[in-house]
């Protein structure tokens, strides 16, 4: 029985004693037996970098990238608070964020393009777990003295500040709900004084405060707008800044973030009113009117929106060349196009939509378009004429255009002292020939 007593105590503890008490005999030690599972709640009460001092787990950071930090900020919470210290000192701030932005390589615009995504995500990592007003003051504050983030502060034309910062801004809130997503563009307004900004540019004259314009375009492209790969996220980010704006003021601030820019100025006012333009010039444009208002089944006070926007655009500075509002209509799609003629021709403007269309077939024969698009929107015009004399009128109306715009270019070529004479002859043999395929293309789908 005593021996297996002995046995039972050994399981816990081995206490070696002896049963003959001797004056010369001393208490041997005693030897605990750690468990398995005694050792794994004994480890867990802090962890291998929590028993480091400060200085030496800094140290280890010090030897990480910015990507590897931000993958190491996930492993616990107390880990997640010793990090949010070491990026909050100034050593780290001075070592890590590039002030710089001034290349001469695309390698090196690149590189720092890629660092501000990986200190992007090493952010949203790190303020995870804290409330979105305190993430952003966090978050900006390291950056909102950094001079080429700001407006108005750096003028070096290829200064890549404003592509970096918007790099770091959607790597930094991608997945975040439309709620928070307010939040930051009001804090980020706020603390930019961005709509101050705003209607300083758009309540001028045009042609006028040109160097904010062209300012406040470069923020709001490459910081907000531009660095979202996918429609849904860049059509909240542009309805944000047009929003507290009338319809007036949303058209000037359409036509400042969007609008052509030409090399011999920062924005082609006048050569919107005095001549046509490449398709590439309106391109930008006609992107921005697609992703407000790409979807128009949607509701009717979408179209309405979208009539009234165009309205005062195409009289920016002053009423656009005609051309220029064709192939604007033409970038824009079917869909917008047709709405737009057919709202002209519903209130009777039936003089505007002939000289329209004419303007439409000679954009579709100057930039390669095939002509059947032009021949059913002209038949889908025609629906919205309710009587047979009245699609008449209308068809009569447009080859008598057909005709006066003819004569307008012949005029401008006999006069001979133009300064783009040779463009006007050119312009109007294009004339010509679209005219020319344009009725080729409609009779042989009337005799079909």
């Amino acid at each position: 029985m005593v021996r297996k007593a002995t046995r039972n105590v050994v399981k816990y503890t081995l206490t070696h004693k002896s049963h003959k008490r001797t004056p010369r005999s001393r208490p041997r030690p005693t030897r605990t037996i750690v468990t398995r599972s005694q050792c794994t709640v004994d480890t867990t009460s802090g962890s291998f970098f929590h028993s480091l001092p400060s200085e030496v787990f800094h140290m280890i950071l010090d030897k990480l990238s910015v990507l590897e930090i931000s993958v190491l900020s996930m492993v616990s919470k107390a880990i997640t608070r010793d990090i949010l210290d070491y990026i909050s000192t100034l050593a780290w701030m001075n070592k890590t964020i590039i002030q710089s932005f001034h290349h001469s390589t695309c390698l090196e615009q690149r590189s720092t393009i890629e660092h501000y995504r990986d200190l992007g995500l090493l952010f949203k990592r790190c303020t995870l777990l804290e409330p979105t007003k305190d993430r952003l003051k966090f978050i900006f504050s390291n950056f909102s003295q950094i001079p080429c983030f700001l407006m108005e502060q750096c003028l070096v034309p290829d200064c890549m500040g404003f592509s970096s910062y918007g790099v770091f801004l959607q790597t930094l809130i991608a997945g975040w709900d439309e709620l928070e997503c307010h939040r930051v563009f009001n804090f980020l307004s706020d603390l930019t004084h961005l709509l101050q900004k705003i209607e300083a540019v758009v309540m001028g004259k045009p042609g006028v405060r040109w160097d904010q314009k062209l300012q406040l375009r470069l923020f709001c492209r490459k910081v907000l707008l531009d660095p979202w790969p996918s429609q849904p996220e860049c059509q909240f980010w542009l309805t944000q800044l047009l929003r507290p704006w009338p319809m007036v003021s949303q058209a000037h601030l359409l036509f400042i973030l969007y609008g052509p820019l030409m090399p011999e100025g920062p924005f082609g006012w006048q050569d919107l009113v005095e001549r046509g333009l490449p398709h590439c010039a309106l391109w930008d444009l006609a992107r921005a009117i697609l992703l407000l208002f790409g979807k128009l089944e949607a509701k009717c006070q979408t179209a309405n929106s979208l009539l009234a926007i165009l309205e005062e655009l195409i009289v920016i500075p002053q009423p656009w060349h005609v051309e220029n509002v064709a192939r604007l209509l033409v970038l824009c799609g079917s869909s917008l196009c047709y709405t737009v003629l057919a709202s002209k021709a519903v209130n009777g403007r039936i003089i505007d939509v002939s000289r329209l269309i004419v303007y439409i077939i000679l954009v579709c024969e100057k930039d390669g378009y095939h002509m059947t698009w032009a021949v059913k929107m002209v038949q889908e015009i025609c629906k919205v004429f309710s009587t047979a004399p009245e699609r008449f009128c209308f068809i009569q109306q447009l080859e008598n255009m057909f005709s006066d715009v003819t004569r307008e270019f012949f005029a401008l070529c006999a006069t001979g002292n133009h300064p783009n004479e040779s463009e006007i002859f050119q312009t109007l043999c294009f004339l010509m020939a679209s005219s020319a395929r344009f009725h080729t293309k409609f009779l042989h789908m009337f005799l079909k």
